[in-house]
């Protein structure tokens, strides 16, 4: 099991949900360039430009540990960036596992990503002008949970612990990245994890990429906002080894 954090995360973002697959599976967890403990002086603006550079790492870390029979499990970005691992080398996954993908988070004539253009504008102007200032009034909305304002802390840290110039060239290609063509071309089995009252990835969206990709399943979770990782870990891990056990 190859397990992708998000956005301003790092690895440590699985650590309540990782131990319950541990026995049954070799679990690979790693850091974006940029992201934790990363060697952020391996970054190139030019391969990060679209997301298919993240997918290359992906891949050439399938390649150097020899991995096969893949189980991709992507939080948020890394769900578009798994579709495309696993589009471009489809004998090397199992399966994914999307856990709040979004195939595109602007809203485009009957598409509801949940943002305007001007919304990802300004939110991105917020950012390049104060990177500490956004993630600190932002990852408490992303987060959720407003009952319990540790969870929202643990990801303003995170996201304070990302080198600001890559975290903001990422969100970039993030928020206007558009992944939608990407979907039907999936040919390999599929989880969408899909959370109540979600700011970054609507309900709305979970259903249109479970009709995109072939066969796929859709789990909506009693978890609220946009980590369930950290705020329903056990929630999390009943659906990914419902969903893995489905597959044998």
């Amino acid at each position: 099991m190859l397990f992708a954090h998000g956005f301003g995360c790092d690895q440590n973002m699985w650590r309540l949900v990782v131990p319950a697959f541990e026995d049954s599976h070799r679990v690979v967890l790693f850091d974006h360039v940029g992201a934790g403990q990363s060697d952020a002086s391996a970054y190139d603006r030019k391969k990060y430009a679209t997301l298919d550079g993240y997918a290359t790492d992906v891949l050439e870390i399938c390649r150097d540990l020899q991995l096969s029979d893949v189980i991709f499990v992507g939080h948020s970005v890394s769900a578009m960036i798994g579709v495309l691992a696993a589009n471009r080398e489809p004998d090397r996954f199992q399966a994914l596992v999307l856990v709040g993908p979004s195939p595109r988070y602007i809203d485009d004539d009957d598409y509801v990503g949940g943002f305007s253009r001007q919304d990802i504008e300004g939110l991105l102007s917020s950012l390049d002008s104060n990177y500490l200032g956004w993630s600190s009034s932002m990852a408490p909305v992303i987060m959720g949970n407003a009952e319990r304002p540790e969870l929202g802390q643990e990801l303003t840290n995170s996201f304070c612990r990302t080198d600001p110039d890559i975290a903001a060239h990422f969100a970039r290609v993030t928020f206007f990245s558009d992944n939608r063509q990407d979907l039907g071309a999936v040919r390999t089995p599929a989880l969408i994890l899909q959370c109540s009252d979600d700011v970054i990835a609507p309900h709305g969206v979970g259903e249109y990429v479970c009709r995109h990709i072939p066969g796929s399943q859709l789990v909506v979770m009693k978890a609220t906002g946009h980590c369930p990782n950290l705020s329903a870990p056990d929630e999390t891990v009943d659906a990914i080894r419902g969903f893995i056990d489905s597959l044998t």
